[in-house]
């Protein structure tokens, strides 16, 4: 498979998704937060936003259903894991109250370097520094247990 056709599909992918996040104003933290602020002056603007990614998600999916392989790549990538813990569902809460205190989730922050602001680059910077600790703990390989016999 040619590295050509991927990479610039994932460069039209990317700049559509950026271009998506700061139309819909995903890329502004008052935005989001208001949307966020159900008690307050709540903004639904953003509901908007997400029944759209959701439509477009089940069109892609649906898509899939009907494709024996995809376009460029040798076979689809979807998530396997169908198990909710009780690590997911905390890295669940955690996302979204870090989402309600920032008004920044990943991909928004991500584009919004493109702005210059110190804050974004502040959120961006304590982004990786989680990833980081995350990557050094929680996927650190676990040592076996002591036998009785040792």
């Amino acid at each position: 498979m040619r590295a050509a056709p991927r990479l610039l599909a994932a460069l039209a992918s990317g700049l559509l998704f950026g271009v998506g996040l700061a139309l819909s104003g995903m890329m502004n933290p008052r935005k989001v937060l208001g949307f966020l602020d159900l008690a307050g002056a709540w903004d639904p603007s953003l509901a908007f936003v997400l029944a759209g990614a959701v439509g477009v998600s089940a069109l892609g999916y649906a898509l899939k259903a009907r494709m024996a392989a995809p376009l460029l790549a040798p076979r689809f990538e979807v998530p396997a894991n169908r198990r909710v813990d009780a690590r997911l569902l905390g890295g669940a809460v955690l996302f979204g109250v870090g989402w309600g205190l920032a008004g920044f989730c990943p991909g928004p922050a991500l584009a919004g370097l493109a702005l210059g602001l110190p804050s974004v680059a502040v959120f961006v910077a304590a982004m990786l520094a989680g990833m980081l600790l995350h990557r050094l703990t929680a996927e650190r390989p676990r040592r076996p247990a002591l036998s009785a016999g040792c």
